[in-house]
């Protein structure tokens, strides 16, 4: 690992969770010298990665950021098909629509179809979630060996935070290739969703519903359409079975 590498990418990560960030604290969390950082954030700022705030010491990320964010995403294959599945699947169910792909204890949205009913929705695109307080998350940790979830941290009063009790819930997934979760991570919205296996019949990621807790639970028809959906964009991504067992879970 290169250091100076590893040091950027860790401001980065640090400025990604707040709008803006002075120096003493980058420094503080980073466990370095304001000197150090400074001339870490500099380097950053030159190319475009961080932006100072005017006549403060405070940074934040920068426009190019959002400039790798979206080619990665246009050249994200899970992405394109999950856009070419997610209306259909929105349409069969009234929900809305997420796709999402691994992240070490999280997962990233790369694709949200709103809800059919054309009301007014914020696009979810880049929202980064929990993986174990949220079906997409829980459909990946399932079908993905030696899984770490990560810290089991609190969103709302019903999240899991048992390390035992997730356990038990990624092997109803795995029997049943269906994620839920019940205002784990937003009070007011429950989810169902399945996993995306790739060429290498590895996890890609996931799609699911966002369902309001009113519609809870659903019928047995919205669970069929995802693992429906999951299966169809998991064939066209080159997988040679749906859902790929996976081996014995420590």
């Amino acid at each position: 690992m290169i250091q100076a590498v590893d040091r950027a990418v860790r401001v980065l990560a640090i400025l990604q969770g707040a709008r803006s960030v002075p120096l003493s604290d980058l420094a503080a969390r980073l466990g370095l010298a304001p000197s150090t950082v400074h001339g870490i954030v500099k380097t950053l700022q030159a190319n475009g990665m961080v932006v100072q705030e005017a006549g403060s010491a405070r940074y934040r990320l920068g426009p190019v950021v959002l400039r790798l964010g979206n080619a990665y995403l246009g050249s994200l294959e899970l992405r394109s098909r999950a856009f070419a599945w997610s209306a259909e699947l929105a349409r069969r169910t009234g929900c809305a629509v997420r796709a999402g792909v691994p992240l070490p204890g999280e997962v990233m949205i790369v694709h949200h179809e709103p809800r059919p009913d054309g009301s007014r929705q914020m696009s979810e695109v880049g929202f980064v979630v929990p993986a174990h307080a949220t079906a997409l998350g829980k459909a990946v940790l399932a079908f993905t060996p030696d899984a770490d979830p990560g810290e089991l941290r609190s969103m709302t009063d019903a999240t899991v935070t048992d390390s035992e009790t997730l356990r038990a819930q990624l092997d109803e997934v795995r029997r049943d290739a269906v994620a839920a979760e019940e205002e784990e991570a937003v009070l007011g919205e429950c989810g169902l969703a399945a996993p995306i296996f790739d060429t290498a019949d590895a996890v890609a990621g996931a799609i699911g519903v966002v369902v309001p807790v009113a519609d809870w639970p659903v019928a047995d028809a919205v669970r069929t359409a995802v693992a429906e959906t999951a299966r169809t964009i998991s064939r066209e991504l080159g997988a040679s079975r749906w859902p790929v067992p996976v081996g014995p879970v420590n």
